[in-house]
């Protein structure tokens, strides 16, 4: 069979069919499975035969969508997690040991910068923060002790964007053994695939656009057979049993089916809000991929299909107090946090998603105390321009 396109994989990906031909993958509401005979049990426990056994290791809902999260990122195989720090905090833990190191962005969603900095250091991993960005500094930074290279691209929540390919290469030259980890959260499978650019493993917050609905907390894990094998029986089965429920699955499922649809939609609109807020004497900077002024741009327009991505940051003049002013005074956008939902969102990293950071290690990342985060939803472009614009006049 010939390769499907994007949409019609997010469909179609998935290649076991329920028993009585369901059209959806039906709600498997189980926590355990039953065996034919103790042979049988011992058989599926020892993996020398393949069939479910509990649902934390498996469950047909749940294989269902990593079926389809695989394909659509191209890669062999992946796990259903219940929420993205449980893809990243499994992954994390199924390929470090006491002693060894990880070299990380210093600019990083603000519970994963927390997890490295303030808790992985008590059992002995050491994270080197760096630029990842720059060339001598990355090479400088690995060492026989090196694990794994962790990155997000764009970044959450300055929108840096990170070579995939460059940094891959740089990581498995020193050591093939190395594994490059890309946080794909921002851009979805929609727009970037890092396996097929370099990386080994890819995790998601499929909270966000992969469901789309702001309904869930789900996540995923993408990577060659051998390592999801790994994860699933290390990571999620032992160390954190992070696994997704079947109700969540099918959520996930049905929000798959509509992402590339919505994903155009949230960066037709990204462009124009960010265009808009561009020419704002209000405002200090804008970061968008999309904007030819972006650092990363044209890297950017070649890794993420061509598209700026639906997510929007910017500093408002005056700092934290005019940035509250922003956030505080929009009518239409919802200040909360999370992102890639219907709704518009707008939150401040730097007393929200990002407060684990000092104010030192802010200034660090280039996390301003006026930076405001924006996940443009699928109301009107014009609409959400509206409401910036009169909170904006707050200011």
């Amino acid at each position: 069979m010939r390769e499907y396109s994007f949409d019609t994989t997010a469909i179609h990906g998935n290649e076991d069919k329920d028993q009585f031909g369901s059209l959806v993958t039906p709600i498997y509401n189980t926590s355990t499975f039953i065996f034919d005979s103790t042979a049988q049990g011992a058989a599926r426990f020892a993996l020398e035969e393949p069939g479910y056994i509990y649902t934390r290791i498996g469950n047909p809902s749940c294989i269902a969508v990593e079926q389809k999260v695989a394909k659509l990122e191209g890669g062999e195989a992946a796990i259903a997690t219940s929420s993205g720090m449980g893809a990243i905090t499994a992954t994390i833990w199924t390929c470090i040991n006491g002693g060894e190191e990880i070299i990380a962005d210093k600019t990083l969603y603000g519970c994963t910068f927390e997890f490295f900095e303030h808790h992985l250091s008590r059992f002995g991993v050491k994270v080197r923060f760096i630029d990842i960005n720059d060339e001598d500094e990355l090479k400088s930074a690995l060492n026989d002790k090196t694990r794994i290279v962790y990155i997000e691209t764009p970044v959450n929540p300055n929108l840096k964007i990170t070579d995939i390919r460059k940094t891959s290469k740089i990581a498995h030259d020193y050591n093939p053994e190395i594994k490059v980890i890309c946080d794909n959260t921002f851009a979805s499978p929609y727009l970037q695939n890092p396996l097929r650019l370099g990386a080994d493993i890819v995790v998601h917050s499929a909270t966000k656009y992969i469901n789309g609905h702001g309904d869930i907390l789900a996540g995923f894990i993408v990577a060659d057979q051998e390592m999801i094998n790994k994860i699933r029986l290390v990571g999620i089965k032992d160390m954190t049993g992070a696994s997704m429920a079947a109700n969540e699955a099918y959520l996930v499922e049905r929000g798959l089916k509509t992402l590339g649809i919505r994903m155009e939609k949230h960066c037709k609109s990204a462009q124009k809000v960010a265009e808009f807020l561009a020419k704002s004497d209000k405002i200090e900077k804008v970061f968008y991929p999309g904007l030819p002024e972006h650092e990363g741009h044209e890297l950017a327009m070649e890794q993420m299909n061509g598209l700026g991505g639906g997510m929007i940051s910017f500093i408002v003049k005056g700092g934290r107090e005019n940035a509250a002013k922003v956030t505080d005074g929009v009518r239409l956008a919802t200040l909360t946090v999370s992102l890639g939902a219907p709704e518009t969102l707008i939150e401040h990293p730097a007393s929200m998603t990002h407060s684990p950071y000092t104010e030192e290690e802010l200034e660090a990342a280039n996390i301003s105390p006026g930076l405001i985060r924006l996940s443009i939803g699928l109301e009107d472009a014009d609409d959400i321009i509206n409401d910036l614009s009169q909170a904006l006049d707050l200011v």
